[in-house]
């Protein structure tokens, strides 16, 4: 007898962002349209930032008071735990009393602990270093936080892999789930990247936007040939199981495929004009779908707002779909990047997308080709790459 097929569903989906603290304000930022941007002054300089608004910063507020061990961890953490909580209830997971040793995490962070960090260099260097410095900046701190957050006692794992750190985890859960060692997963990305250090890096590499005075300073595949990359936080969790084909229910969005990709570097960035790693990725994941039924409706590009990052990924596209290239958008140049959670930010993004059946048009001249919008979408691409030449791609789809 053959065994039946079964899928990876999406049960629930947390996230905190720019755009919103639940899908309610998250989908009505999308509705609108309306940029997440604000300027600071950095190192004497106006810089854009897209940070939480005030609703989301109350929400987290709010979890910061909740349990009193939480003042001791990076905003990072909070955040994955907000979005991870919210996930798991959406889901139906969140137990109170009792712990369930079949629900695994995997929460990613491409710089982790960054706002500790900083604060704990500045107390070295007046030697009044705390004893809580090493076991609050550590990585592990995500997944642990978040399981006791969920009562959650299956496998904990974090990791970074740079700006696809949240697509990995994705990728990670599905193989757990498929291989049997777990039956359910919380899976996903956070960043709180907003420190004076890391802004700092960034321009340092040379491709901060200088847009601060636009309502767009972020503007991925713009005609403007100037780099527009822009800072973001936020954090974005996926519950996810493997459901048999029989239990689907009508409107459920899978996972369908994941592609991986990898390239030798051969930049500080790594990518090369050609996007090899997004080809390779896009590839692989297009490989696991059948062979009579590949279409893709819509790909959400990775697309940092960067003059090399952008055209690489489109000329990846190119490669890969040549003439018949699907719909492209992105949510950058509303919430800017936000690193390791910018994967599953922009699965969020398609998961409203196909929902709403409707994505944002880009609001400034870009450089992608035209294409027709199908009439219906139902599978979806969601690219992200990073630094030492890694991609994934992740296929979505609504039954």
């Amino acid at each position: 007898m053959k065994a039946e097929k079964q899928h990876i569903v999406i049960k629930g989906c947390g996230a905190i962002s720019p755009l919103g603290h639940d899908a309610e304000t998250t989908a009505q930022s999308y509705s609108l349209g309306k940029p997440a941007f604000k300027t600071i002054i950095h190192q004497g300089k106006p810089t854009s930032v897209a940070a939480l608004p005030d609703a989301a910063e109350n929400q987290l507020q709010q979890l910061l008071q909740s349990n009193p061990n939480y003042k001791h961890l990076d905003r990072s953490v909070l955040m994955a735990v907000y979005a991870a909580r919210q996930a798991a209830e959406q889901a139906g997971w969140l137990q109170q009393n009792s712990t369930d040793h079949d629900l695994g995490v995997n929460i990613g962070s491409s710089r982790g602990a960054t706002g500790l960090f900083e604060h704990n260099l500045e107390a070295f260097q007046q030697d009044k270093l705390s004893s809580g410095s090493s076991p609050t900046t550590t990585l592990g701190n995500l997944s642990s936080w978040v399981a006791h957050a969920v009562n959650a006692g299956g496998a904990q794992i974090s990791h970074s892999i740079t700006c696809s750190t949240a697509l990995m985890a994705v990728a990670n859960a599905a193989a757990w789930l498929k291989a049997g060692m777990a039956r359910r997963f919380l899976a996903g990305g956070t960043e709180a990247p907003l420190t004076d250090f890391t802004i700092a890096q960034m321009k340092a590499v040379g491709i901060y936007s200088k847009l601060y005075d636009e309502p767009y300073p972020c503007q991925p595949y713009a005609t403007l040939k100037q780099n527009t990359f822009v800072l973001g936080e936020g954090a974005g969790v996926f519950a996810l199981e493997l459901v048999s084909e029989s239990d689907l229910q009508p409107g459920s969005i899978v996972v369908e495929a994941i592609g991986l990709g990898f390239e030798p570097i051969k930049s500080k960035t790594g990518i090369s004009a050609d996007g090899l790693n997004f080809q390779q990725s896009m590839r692989h994941a297009l490989s696991h779908l059948p062979d009579h039924d590949q279409q893709i409706d819509l790909i959400i590009s990775h697309s940092p707002g960067t003059v090399a990052g952008d055209g690489a990924e489109l000329q990846a596209i190119n490669g890969i779909f040549g003439e018949t290239i699907p719909a492209i958008t992105t949510n950058k140049h509303l919430l800017g990047h936000t690193l390791g959670a910018s994967g599953a930010l922009s699965l969020k993004y398609g998961m409203f997308i196909l929902n709403n059946q409707s994505f944002l048009p880009f609001s400034y001249p870009t450089v992608i080709p035209t294409f027709t919008s199908p009439q219906q979408f139902k599978r979806l691409l969601v690219n992200a790459a990073g630094f030492g030449g890694n991609a994934v791609s992740v296929v979505l789809k609504q039954l």
